[in-house]
């Protein structure tokens, strides 16, 4: 039986961004907690933050102990290593990795997930990817994810003249 744990921050400042308007939250699979350089399937961390358009505040980070190799093999136990993840990342927006096969993508994109693969980085450039992002006009794909999630943004959408 594969364990995920949580290490949640819980802030008693009621002014911290967390869970403001406009936010999004993102999960980034990391093998050392400083930058997204893993393949979500073995990915030992899920660092989670929630970005605004201000700025961003870790969430909590979710470990993982039964993960597969870089590769995509599983071993052949029969045993489901994906589905815990996905529950446990259940929650988020945006999810970042190096890599995902199908049957994973499929699984997170059920959950109401948008999983973006992205090469290897520093998580803050990622998190400032998305800030920018959320700062200016959102591209249609994130406005769609936005929107899906009951996420409002401070930005206007953009309205057909005929209407």
């Amino acid at each position: 039986m594969s364990a995920i744990r949580k290490l949640r921050i819980i802030d008693q400042d009621e002014t911290a961004p967390a869970g403001t308007a406009g936010a999004v939250r993102v999960a980034i699979a990391t093998q050392d907690r400083k930058g997204l350089n893993a393949h979500f399937g073995s990915a030992r961390c899920f660092t989670v933050y929630d970005v605004t358009a201000q700025g961003w505040t870790h969430v909590e980070t979710i470990t993982c102990d039964d993960v597969s190799d870089e590769q995509g093999t599983h071993q052949t136990d029969g045993e489901d290593r994906i589905t815990p993840k996905v529950d446990a990342l259940k929650g988020c927006h945006l999810l970042f990795c190096v890599a995902i096969g199908g049957p994973s993508a499929a699984k997170v994109v059920a959950a109401k997930i948008h999983p973006i693969k992205m090469s290897a980085q520093p998580i803050d450039a990622v998190l400032e990817r998305t800030r920018v992002m959320l700062d200016g006009a959102p591209p249609p794909w994130l406005r769609k994810v936005l929107a899906n999630a009951g996420v409002a943004t401070d930005k206007p959408s953009f309205v057909d003249d005929d209407e």
